[in-house]
């Protein structure tokens, strides 16, 4: 296993504290944007859920001393990225399963308010008269 890979599977051991309970790391998360190593330094770039989040600095700390312990790596950084969103597309397929709460829109049925929010919106069609 190549420096980089290792690295990243040395990161399914840290949680993101939101979803700890869980049981998804920040690389379930999606949270891990890059993975570089240059003279045994390892750097490794962060994308947050939000820019608001209350658990940043343990989060980068975490994860600065997960990849830092590695008997591979001499050192590590761990920067945020600013200018790249995270979206739920992100999500490992693991994560996406733990985290939905509702079935997909296609497969809920009945009359509730459930039902009624995830049907597909009607269409009209307006005649035009030349």
């Amino acid at each position: 296993m190549d420096q980089r890979s290792a690295i990243v599977d040395a990161l399914r051991d840290v949680y993101d504290p939101c979803c700890e309970d869980r049981g998804l790391s920040v690389v379930d998360m999606g949270l891990i944007e890059d993975v570089r190593v240059e003279d045994g330094r390892a750097s490794v770039d962060l994308v947050l859920t939000s820019g608001w989040c209350p658990f940043m600095v343990p989060l980068v700390e975490m994860i600065r001393q997960r990849v830092a312990a590695l008997a591979t790596v001499a050192g590590a950084d761990v920067r945020v990225v600013w200018d790249t969103a995270w979206t739920s597309g992100r999500l490992s397929p693991v994560a996406r399963e733990r985290l939905q709460f509702l079935p997909p829109p296609n497969q809920i049925t009945g009359a509730g308010p459930v039902a009624a929010a995830a049907a597909p919106a009607p269409t009209t069609t307006a005649e035009v008269t030349p």
